[in-house]
């Protein structure tokens, strides 16, 4: 048995070879078998379709010309079925240039023509198998990444939960009276613990969107009272800091779309917080508007927009301000996780995010959500 045939658990390469013809499949089952590979037959395109779903393959070699079901469609319902792995498909065609583009177009990975010459076979089969295993390779270290990030991140909740309980004792005295030093220290203590948990819980959301993990609820949402909750919410930080924050509402606006009503509340709320967390003098305003520069103009869309005349974000920083881990040059920038996730959570509800800022000049942060019916 060739060894270089056997995928990282030593078990032998399965490939299902479809074709309508006998003397095709015997020829390819003797020359692949003689590899080392496993090989499974099917005679038409419904058995090898009814064969994938019970045990998908590692390769697919697939005949285009067959009675009922031809290859091309045979390629289209694999590709368009998301419950199975991904299985590369060679085509073996007698066609010329436009039935190879077309299958390709459809979905295959590669083609050979009859007659089928061995040592090409060969290669075009060890080939499609290198791309499987490398695909099976990087899915599974998404997977480890996607599985290590949420143990952690639900094991550093419980301590973190646990100490913002004993701290909240502390300031409660109900373990006895507290210096003026030590109350200042378990209130900045505090407020660290809860910036933590805030960043464990965004790291776990971020995660969880990419991993196609996210469950939304969808219903209709009154985005103007959304928006004057998270004001009212967040009022007690600008008022600390002397700031005005104020709402600016079109009138006869329609903010009614339909959407996850606490994602879009945690959106708002951190495009307002960043507002007030990076102005230190002045305003910030929350407009309200149907008035979108918007790609789909057959649509009405509502236009969310957070202005402050805060330090403003330099040209660099807002290239890259959306991408994960990716913090700004501010000293008081975080985790470089709120925005990116602001900007998943917008883009999922098939809307648009983006800034527009001068330094020292403040910053705009614009959200366009199409207004649909429920």
């Amino acid at each position: 048995m060739n060894l270089s045939v056997l995928t990282h658990s030593s078990k032998p390469s399965r490939i299902l070879v479809v074709d309508d013809s006998p003397d095709n499949l015997f020829l390819v089952q003797t020359i692949l078998e003689e590899e080392g590979y496993v090989i499974t037959l099917a005679e038409d395109g419904r058995s090898a379709l009814e064969q994938i779903d019970l045990s998908p393959p590692d390769l697919i070699l697939l005949d285009v010309m067959m009675p009922e079901m031809d290859g091309f469609e045979v390629t289209k319902r694999i590709r368009e079925n998301q419950k199975l792995p991904f299985m590369p498909i060679l085509l073996i065609t007698a066609f010329d240039q436009p039935s190879v583009v077309k299958g390709l177009d459809t979905g295959a990975d590669d083609f050979i023509r009859k007659p089928v010459e061995v040592d090409e076979l060969l290669a075009r089969v060890r080939s499609l198998l290198r791309l499987k295993r490398a695909i099976d390779e990087r899915e599974q270290i998404a997977r480890q990444r996607e599985e290590f990030v949420s143990w952690m991140a639900h094991d550093l909740r419980t301590p973190i939960v646990a100490a913002e309980r004993m701290l909240m004792l502390f300031q409660q005295g109900a373990l006895g009276d507290l210096s003026p030093g030590m109350e200042e220290a378990i209130i900045t203590m505090a407020r660290s613990n809860r910036n933590l948990l805030a960043m464990v819980n965004t790291l776990l959301e971020v995660y969880r969107y990419e991993a196609g993990r996210k469950n939304l609820i969808f219903s209709p949402i009154d985005m103007q009272r959304v928006v004057e909750e998270v004001i009212q919410e967040l009022s007690p930080l600008a008022d600390e800091k002397k700031l005005s924050l104020k709402p600016n509402f079109a009138e006869k606006i329609d903010s009614k779309v339909v959407g996850d009503r606490l994602e879009l509340h945690r959106v708002l709320t951190n495009l307002i917080g960043n507002a007030i967390k990076f102005t230190d003098s002045g305003s910030i305003e929350v407009r309200l508007s149907n008035i979108c520069n918007a790609k789909d103009a057959q649509m009405s869309w509502l236009l969310i927009e957070v202005e402050d005349t805060g330090s403003g974000i330099s040209p660099e920083d807002q290239k890259m301000i959306f991408e994960r881990f990716r913090q700004g040059g501010h000293r008081r920038s975080g985790s470089g996780l709120g925005l990116h996730l602001s900007k998943r959570i917008v883009e999922t509800h098939q809307g648009t995010l983006d800034v527009k800022s001068e330094l020292g000049k403040g910053s705009l942060f614009r959200v366009c959500l199409p207004i649909q019916k429920p």
